[in-house]
This record gives structure tokens, C-alpha cells and sequence, in this order.
């Protein structure tokens, strides 16, 4: 029942997947008998028959009968108490999501089971080689790939972090069952934790009470990489090394990566005033902190394996300099004859690595095992929330600390404020520089001291991992050590900066580029394979080289939104205070001149002493921030809604002068080169124009210049799927992209410049969402030629990333799509008839969808009397407003939302809506084989029709009726039976193109599993229908609204997606 992943239906093994689905089932029932009572239980279990029976009934095709069960259902429903309806609803959530959890579980199993898995490298390389693609072409291709996964906040993650990891421990015994050698004991201990998981979720609230700051959101994509990616990027990457192997001789270069990943989250600020430039600061240097912890983790687990004597002569040479260096620090302290002050311990403890008191966390277990571990327990809360606050140093502590610094697996970090920013005091320097107090100079020295003294130090395992100071031992130890000394100093570096307290480092102590971390580990994989070592080399070692070249030293890099509009008003005010007029008057091509002229100065624009409104210094001070940082943290700087060329243009022009301004300020050239400019393009309007502005902006030497001196000669665009549908209608929107993208890449190609294309897809396919597979192979020839970008939103990023089995079968459907697209485009439209009918279609389905959406004087009284849009606010599941303006139109309700409250009720509108008048319209002219054959012969048209077909497959006409027949007023109920009529036409004229007799017929598996949701699905609608009757009287009743978001949460679990 999922249009979320490319782990297709038919990956699922029906006997197992029903079989776990009734051990959860019956030990959920086990659990609610003793929390609810016996009494309870029969009502819920009348419940599921009832549902059930209609259900059957339906499928069955006896309607009638159906549609008596349903009333019989819905009349019991609205007669349960508020607690009674509570409780079901809450329950019934628990059965979908446990279902979701067990559905997922099947896809990994499917997919480790198999031994030739479609979409995979292997599979995908051998095709491309019988293809005719010669080794050499298929090698370089995957080389030089460049794609970018895109973490975003956008607000559709319906659970809470929480619950999330509860699922993910509920995954893990799963996947521990599926073990052969499991004894009796065993089986019955797992039972039993499965009891203690599905006991912990039921006594867990469901639903969020505070709404998430932007460092909330940061900090949930950060926990996405460290309980998935961190251990999936390896595996992955082994594979493609693998596959390139069997197929072209050669392996991946160790430092090649083909896919990398940035983020949003901390760095949108487009209608989310929560996302300040001091939030973006925040963000990227918790993204830091984090991956510099990462690998201090990873770094201690090498330094056990790694113990071997034997290296080559430039290894040996820089582990005698260190001992040399090492000997040197201790005589000088040795001299010493008072003991050190607290400061000057402080300040020599960042150049002592700590000595660890056991065995690092998994230094254990092969590095091989990190991906598919069954028996890793349950993913670490690395992470704390806002309510974490560091240990104060305090006198005695030390070696106690110590000990935790090294044992405790959870990560520590600065508290944050109720906004999100990071927190400043006046302790707060004693507080972050408690770890690194702790490993005073003085203290390690005395314990060194001790352990030489000491049978028990001599025989210890510290020593395993703190080699005696003597030539020719353990130098990799020595080497990693002493990258170990330095990413600590890296981490105590960030944390100051983090709490803006004074940090005046020497740049040899600290890493700053992913470059100088990779120089030492690049050494020590060298000297292994040249010692004949490769088989060590190639494990952990290249497995963290591989970290090194993929996350860098930020893990996600950030890139910045914002809307055009915001940069109009900062150039207004800059233009007023100089008396140059009104910039947002001028028209574009004195705007252009202007932007031009500004460009090619050398001077700053904007005076130091401008006074400026709020929202204006705001801008200003991001792009201030983004010229401190540079590229080395942030990626792009993104454009939302742009329209023409000095949309560009005005961005480059604020960045640089920031740029010229933090210059001056620190007497040297800023860190980092400057920021892409990406404009984005959403309406179906700026869609149309989008290759004209390109070819503005491409016409002006000065800009095409700086693309090919800055930039590589690389432009890159974003299209934006989700406003273009609510604008237009999906189909319309569909179209207007692949036509936007065609001249994109023409006017690039016009001027010899290369472009990547950044799809901004949402999670549901009323917001471009879809299979990854189809939808790249369905883009316009020559728009993905092995570079690529693309979102990953909400749900979506759990969904896809948040298992590592997951994470590989996804990162790795990327590289093959993306290559596929590359060496094989898709086919383009083979006669100018298939244009001139998808125009003819497009423009039917646009008038058929507006005319509905935005000129039927009742459709939004309607839309808030059908759904429970008026209440989605209430889950706090994002940072930011549900509109970008105050406005209650349609036009500036966010297309999340949008999507998200016509899911609720199974209608689905946005996503068929104007379809069917489309197809009709072209088919009654007499054009239903022309359409015929280019579903079948045009990739683009064919994935378009499939995912329209599938949502159809989940829409539910009786359901939507209900919600009308008790929520909508009398006069307006008509406009929904229209509506439902139109459905209904979708419906019909999406099997005349396919020649499918009935929907989902090619997917029979998808159309299994949702029936099997059915029976649990439809009592949730009818309790909701229920709770919102009720709620609309009584709006105050914070119980029933509770009710209420809790159908809500078990609605989108049911569907599989939320906006």
C-alpha cells in the first residue's frame, strides 16, 4: 500500500509477511487486554468484524450489503464515549503502524534473499555491458557520477522521534527472528521483548505537545545518518566496488564516491521566520561537531584492529616524528616543579588523547557486520534533545568521567534554547570543556606513571590501545592516535564556537578539510597494501576512508532557501538608503543593469552603518553568516519562487558584497569558495519561462564568466513539484516540468555550460513523490547526464534511510537509475502528434482543475467542512507556519497541507483531480490508441498514468462520501457527489489507456496489501468523521482534539504517507 519506496510490492513473501503480522496483531491484543480490559476488547474486536465484513462484501461486489455494514459500523462508533473512541483510535494506529513495520521488514528479507535483485549494480552493470557499453565507458560513467540526496524539514513525518526508534527496535527483533539457529530459549526470550517493545508504545503518547525548533529538525536528520547512513554508506559503496570489479576489472576508486548528501534543515527559511541566520550558524557547526565525534568512534575501534608492526618507510619516519614530539612534551612538562592552575590544565588537556578503559563500542565485529547486525540491540539515542545538560567539572570527577567519555555511546551536546539556538552563559566554557578538562596533562602523565609502576598497567588493554613509548611499536597506533589527539582538539574547537567563546587555535591542531583528515588514513592504507596487508587495508580502514570522502567534515552540507521577494526588500532598503530610488520599480532590464554594474565593482555596496527593518537585517545577517562559513559547509544558495534573471543576480550580488564585508573585517580572503545560486522554479508560469531566464542569465558575460571560474562551468536549476500541482493540477504540473527541464538543458547547451538539475519531489505523488527508479528513468533525454540532485522529504527520509538494509537498496537504485539515464537515455516523444496531444490533455486537465480548485466560490468552505485540514497545525510535526501569508485562500496554503488533509479522507484529490477530463476530453476526439501507444512506448507518459492509476488504487468513494454526508453542509454536498462522479471518470478512462480491466491489475501485490489494511483503515475514517462532528461543537475539548490527531497519525500510517 505504499507509493513511498522503490521496494515494489511484489518484493514481499505473502506467508511470512501475514505470519508476522498476526504474532504483532495477538501480542498487541495480549497487551491491551491487561491495559484496557477483557470488556474493551470484545467492542474492538466487533469493530474489525464489522469492518471486515464490509470489506469482503465490497471485494465481493455485493454493495448493498456493504453499505448496511458500514452504517451498522459508523452507528456503533458514534455511540462509543470519548475515552472508548480514544482508546480505539489508539489502538487501531498501533495495528497500522505494526503492520508498516512488518511490511518493511519483508522488503529487506526479500531483497537479501534474492540472489539477482533488479535495479541493483550488478544486475544493472551486467545489463549495460550486454548492452554494448564498453567497460572502459561504463567505468569512467560511474566514476564521475555526482548525486546529492537532499534531507529536508519539511513537516509530513507524522511520528514522533520517539516512536520512530521504538518501530526501528521492533524491526530489529523481527529481523532477529528470522534467525535459523534460534533455540527455544531464545524464541521465548525475544517473545518476551517483543511484549516489552509493543507494552512500551502503547503507555508512550502518541502526539507531540511542543512544536519542533529548526535545531530540532537539524538534529533529526543528524540521527538519520548516525543510526543509518553512517553504517549503510560503506556497504553501499562495497557494493558498487564489487559490482565495478566483476564487470570492468577495476574497483570504485577508495575516494570515490557517487553519492553524497546535503540538507535543508537549519538552512530553509522560505515563510519559516524560526530559521534565523543564527540558527543556520548553529546547525552547520552541530553538523560538524557531529561528524568530528563520528570519527573519533571510528578511530578508536581502528586503533584495536590495526596492530600489527610491520609498515613502510614513510609510516615508520612520521610515527618516530610523533614519538619524537611525544618524548619532547613530556620532559617539558616533567620539568616542572608546581602543579598546574585549572586554566593551564584545561588548556594542555586538548593536547593529550585520552586513555580508553575498554574495548571500543562494535571494535569487535568485523566492519562487514555493521549493516545487516541483528544482534546490535536497538539504535543509540545519540542525540540528546533540548532537555540534555552537560556535566559540570567538579573535583574528584576526572577519572570517573573518563571513564564514561569513552563507555557512555551517547553523544553530548550543547543545550539549546526554546527557539533552538544554541545557548550561551556564563559557565559555559567550564561546562562544554568538562570532557577535555578531565584528560589534563598532569592526570595523564601521572597515569602513564602508574601504569609503568604497575603489573595490572602493564597487562592492561589500555595499553593495547596507548602504545608504550618505544621505535617500532604498533606505528599505525601511534599514527591514529595521534589523529585521534587532533579530531578531539577539532571537536573542543567546535564546541566553543557553538557557545561564541573565544577560540584562538594554531590551524596545524585542528582539522579543518576533509582533505587533511583523509592525508594520515590514506598513509596508513598505502603502507598496509604495500606491506601485502591489502585484505586489512580493505576493511574498517577503507571503510572510514570511504566516511572521510563521502560526509567530508559536515556530514550533511546546508544549503539555503529563500524566497525572491525577501531580496527584493533588501535591496529596496539598500537602494532608499543610498538614494538611488526603489529597486522592486525598476523594470528587469534596469534592474539588470544595475545588478551588472554592482557585480563588477570591487567595492562594497551596502555601508557598515545601514539601519534596516528586522526582516531586512535578517537577510543581511544570512548572507553574512554564509560568507563566514563558505562552501566548505553550506551548498547552495536556493531561490524559492524566482521568476527572472536579477533574481539571480541579486543574490550574487548580496553574497559577494557579504563576502567583501567579512574580507575587510578579518584582513584575509574568506573560508571557503562562494555559494551555488540555484534558482527555483514552481509556478506553472516561472516553469515556462525557466529556460529563458537561463539563457538571460547565460547572455550576460559577467555572470556566464563567474560559472565558468567559480563553478566549473556548472549551472544548476531546481523545479519544484509541489506548488506547480497544487497550482495547476498534477498531470498539468507533470508536463510543464518535462517541457521546463527540455529547454533548461537546451539553453545551457547553447552556451557550453553544463547543468545539474535539482528535483524538489515531495513524498506522495500529488507532490511529485513516486518510485526513485521510475521517476528518473521517465526525465527528458539529456537532463540527468550523471548528475543529479533531489529531495528527500519527511516520512520519506525514514521511510527510505532510516534502516541501513533500506539506506543500501535505495542508495544504490539512485546510482543505477541515474546511470541508466545516463548511458540509456529514456526515449523521447517520437512524433510532434504526442506533444500536440499531451498539450491538448494538459490544457483540458489545467481548466478542468482550476475551474474546481480556485473559481468555485464554494469549493474552500467545502475543502474546510470535508477535511480535517483546519486541525493538521495541532501535530506540531514542523517549525513552520502552514501558510507562507496570513491569506485563507487555497493560493498561499502550503501544498503539504493541501496533499495532506485530502489524504486524510482517502479522496486524494490533488493527485487525479483534472486527469479524467483530460483523457476523456482527447479520447472522445477520437485519439484513445494514439494515447494507447504512447503509454506504451514513452517512459514519461507511462510512469505518469502508473502513479495516477496507483493513487487511484488507494482512493476510497465510499469513505469520501461519509465524510460529506456528516460533515458537509447540505448546500454544498452536491459539489462533492460532482466530484466523486469525476473520480470515478479518472478512474475510467486511466483503464481505457493502460488496457487494464480493473486498477492496480499490474501490481496485484500493492492491491493485497492494501486490503489487508482495510479492516483497520475505515473504522479510523469513521471514528474520525465521528471525533470532527463532535469537535466542531466543541472546540475547546482538548480530549477530542487529542482523539482527533490521533486518527490522524493512524490514518497516515494506514496510507503509508501523510502531505
Amino acid at each position: 500500500m505504499t507509493d513511498i519506496t522503490d521496494d515494489i510490492a511484489e518484493e514481499i513473501s505473502f506467508q511470512s509477511f501475514d505470519d508476522d503480522c498476526r504474532l504483532l496483531e495477538n501480542l498487541l491484543n495480549d497487551v491491551l487486554r491487561g491495559e484496557v480490559g477483557p470488556k474493551f476488547m470484545e467492542k474492538l474486536e466487533r469493530t474489525k468484524i464489522l469492518a471486515q465484513s464490509a470489506c469482503n462484501m465490497r471485494m465481493a461486489g455485493i454493495e448493498d450489503t456493504a453499505e448496511l455494514l458500514e452504517k451498522q459500523l459508523a452507528s456503533e462508533l458514534s455511540k462509543m464515549t470519548l475515552a472508548e473512541a480514544l482508546t480505539l483510535a489508539r489502538a487501531f494506529s498501533h495495528y497500522l503502524n505494526l503492520m508498516g513495520i512488518a511490511e518493511t521488514h519483508h522488503r529487506v528479507r526479500k531483497a537479501r534473499d534474492v540472489v539477482h535483485l533488479s535495479k541493483s549494480c550488478d544486475d544493472t552493470f551486467n545489463q549495460l555491458v550486454q548492452g554494448g557499453v564498453s567497460t572502459d565507458e561504463l567505468y569512467n560513467t560511474v566514476c564521475k557520477q555526482e548525486v546529492e540526496i537532499v534531507l529536508t524539514a519539511h513537516p509530513t513525518q507524522i511520528n514522533r522521534r520517539t516512536l520512530q526508534y521504538k518501530h526501528l527496535r521492533l524491526a530489529h527483533l523481527l529481523e532477529y527472528r528470522d534467525r535459523k539457529d534460534l533455540g527455544s530459549e531464545d524464541k521465548e526470550m525475544l517473545i518476551e521483548d517483543l511484549v516489552r517493545e509493543i507494552t512500551s508504545l502503547w503507555q508512550t503518547d502518541e502526539l507531540r505537545r511542543h512544536k519542533p525548533t529548526p535545531v530540532d529538525e537539524a538534529r533529526a536528520g543528524l540521527h538519520i545518518v548516525e543510526q543509518s547512513l553512517w553504517k549503510a554508506v560503506p556497504h553501499y559503496l562495497r557494493r558498487v566496488s564489487s559490482a565495478l570489479k566483476k564487470h570492468t576489472g577495476r574497483p570504485l576508486p577508495l575516494t570515490c564516491t557517487p553519492i553524497k548528501f546535503g540538507s535543508w534543515m537549519g538552512g530553509d527559511r522560505d515563510g519559516n521566520p524560526n530559521v534565523t541566520a543564527k540558527v543556520t550558524k548553529d546547525v552547520s557547526l552541530l553538523s560538524r561537531w557531529m561528524a568530528i565525534d563520528l570519527y573519533i568512534r571510528e578511530i578508536d575501534s581502528l586503533r584495536f584492529e590495526l596492530s600489527m608492526n610491520q609498515c613502510s618507510d614513510r609510516l615508520s619516519r612520521l610515527a618516530h616524528e610523533i614519538l619524537e614530539k611525544e618524548a619532547l612534551s613530556e620532559d617539558r612538562h616533567e620539568s616542572w616543579n608546581q602543579t598546574l592552575s585549572w586554566n593551564q590544565s584545561k588548556h594542555h588537556s586538548q593536547q593529550a588523547p585520552s586513555l580508553p578503559t575498554q574495548l571500543p563500542a562494535r571494535a569487535d565485529l568485523p566492519s562487514c557486520t555493521e549493516c545487516n547486525d541483528v544482534e546490535s540491540h536497538y539504535p543509540r539515542l545519540d542525540l540528546p534533545g533540548t532537555e540534555y545538560k552537560p556535566l559540570n567539572r567538579q573535583d574528584g570527577q576526572n577519572s570517573s568521567r573518563l571513564d564514561s567519555s569513552f563507555q557512555d555511546s551517547h553523544i553530548h551536546l550543547p543545550k539549546t534554547s526554546a527557539n533552538g539556538n544554541i545557548a550561551n552563559s556564563s559557565n559555559a566554557q567550564s561546562k562544554m570543556g568538562a570532557r577535555a578538562a578531565s584528560f589534563s596533562s598532569s592526570h595523564l602523565l601521572a597515569q602513564r606513571k602508574l601504569f609503568a609502576e604497575s603489573q595490572i598497567g602493564r597487562t592492561s588493554f589500555q595499553k593495547l590501545l596507548e602504545p608504550s613509548i618505544q621505535p617500532g611499536i604498533a606505528p599505525y597506533r601511534l599514527i591514529l592516535g595521534n589523529v585521534k589527539e587532533k579530531l578531539m582538539k577539532t571537536r573542543k574547537r567546535l564546541e566553543l564556537l557553538l557557545e561564541d567563546l573565544p577560540c584562538e587555535q594554531d590551524p596545524c591542531d585542528y582539522y579543518e578539510t576533509s582533505d587533511q583528515l583523509l592525508e594520515p588514513l590514506l598513509l596508513c592504507y598505502d603502507s598496509l597494501r604495500s606491506c601485502g596487508s591489502g585484505v586489512l587495508a580493505d576493511g574498517r580502514l577503507a571503510d572510514l576512508i570511504r566516511r572521510v570522502a563521502t560526509f567530508g567534515m559536515v556530514l550533511l552540507k546546508l544549503d539555503l532557501r529563500q524566497e525572491s521577494g525577501r531580496h527584493s526588500e533588501a535591496l529596496d532598503a539598500i537602494a532608499r538608503y543610498l538614494d538611488m530610488g526603489t529597486y522592486s520599480e525598476w523594470d528587469e532590464e534596469r534592474r539588470l543593469e544595475f545588478l551588472t554594474r554592482e557585480l563588477k565593482g570591487k567595492r562594497p555596496l551596502v555601508p557598515p552603518t545601514i539601519e534596516v527593518a528586522a526582516d531586512v537585517r535578517e537577510v543581511l545577517d544570512t548572507f553574512r553568516v554564509a560568507a563566514e562559513l563558505g562552501s566548505d559547509s553550506l551548498g547552495a544558495y536556493v531561490i524559492s519562487m524566482a521568476s527572472n534573471a536579477s533574481d539571480v543576480l541579486a543574490v550574487e550580488l548580496l553574497q559577494k558584497d557579504a563576502r567583501l564585508a567579512i574580507c575587510g573585517e578579518l584582513g584575509r580572503p574568506c573560508p571557503g569558495g562562494m555559494l551555488r545560486v540555484v534558482p527555483l522554479f514552481e509556478t506553472v508560469k516561472d516553469l515556462r519561462g525557466a529556460g529563458s531566464v537561463i539563457r538571460k542569465l547565460l547572455s550576460i558575460d559577467w555572470y556566464r564568466e563567474h560559472i565558468i571560474k567559480n563553478h566549473n562551468g556548472h549551472q544548476e536549476v531546481m523545479v519544484g513539484y509541489s506548488d506547480s500541482g497544487k497550482d495547476a493540477g498534477r498531470f498539468t504540473a507533470a508536463w510543464e516540468l518535462y517541457k521546463a527541464q527540455e529547454d533548461v538543458v537546451a539553453a545551457c547547451k547553447e552556451y557550453g555550460i553544463k547543468v545539474t538539475l535539482f528535483h524538489g519531489r515531495g513524498g506522495s505523488i500529488g507532490r511529485g513523490g513516486g518510485p526513485t527508479h521510475v521517476a528518473i528513468q521517465s526525465q527528458p533525454p539529456g537532463s540527468v547526464m550523471g548528475t543529479l540532485r533531489s529531495t528527500e522529504q519527511g516520512e520519506m527520509v525514514q521511510a527510505k534511510f532510516g534502516l541501513p538494509q533500506t539506506a543500501v537498496r535505495q542508495l544504490e537504485i539512485y546510482t543505477t537509475a541515474v546511470l541508466l539515464a545516463t548511458l540509456r537515455p529514456p526515449l523521447p516523444p517520437r512524433e510532434e502528434k504526442w506533444r500536440n496531444l499531451m498539450d491538448e490533455i494538459s490544457q483540458i486537465s489545467c481548466q478542468s482543475y482550476r475551474s474546481t480548485v480556485y473559481e468555485n466560490p464554494e469549493f474552500l468552505a467545502y475543502f474546510h467542512e470535508a477535511t480535517p485540514q483546519a486541525d493538521l497545525g495541532f501535530l506540531n510535526i514542523g517549525s513552520r507556519p502552514t501558510r507562507r501569508k496570513s491569506s485563507v485562500g487555497i493560493g498561499h496554503l502550503r501544498a503539504i497541507p493541501w496533499v495532506f488533509a485530502w489524504t486524510q479522507t482517502r479522496f486524494v484529490l490533488p493527485a487525479w483531480l483534472g486527469v479524467g477530463a483530460g483523457l476523456k476530453g482527447v479520447c472522445e476526439k477520437g485519439h484513445t490508441e494514439d494515447l494507447r501507444s504512447i503509454y506504451k512506448e514513452w517512459p514519461f507518459f507511462q510512469s505518469t498514468i502508473d502513479l495516477i492509476e496507483m493513487v487511484l488504487g488507494k482512493a476510497d468513494t465510499p469513505i469520501a462520501k461519509h465524510y460529506d454526508e456528516v460533515l458537509v453542509s447540505e448546500s454544498r454536498r452536491e459539489l462533492g457527489a460532482e466530484l466523486r462522479r469525476e473520480l470515478l471518470t479518472t478512474e475510467k478512462f486511466v483503464l481505457v489507456v493502460t488496457g487494464h480491466e480493473k486498477l492496480s491489475e499490474n501490481n496485484r501485490s500493492l492491491r493485497r496489501l492494501i486490503e489487508s489494511r482495510l479492516p483497520y483503515l475505515n473504522p479510523m475514517n469513521m471514528l474520525q468523521v465521528e471525533i470532527l462532528r463532535r469537535l466542531r461543537s466543541d472546540d475547546d475539548n482538548h480530549k477530542l482534539r487529542d482523539a482527533l490527531l490521533i486518527t490522524i497519525n493512524g490514518i497516515a500510517a494506514g496510507m503509508r504517507n501523510t502531505g
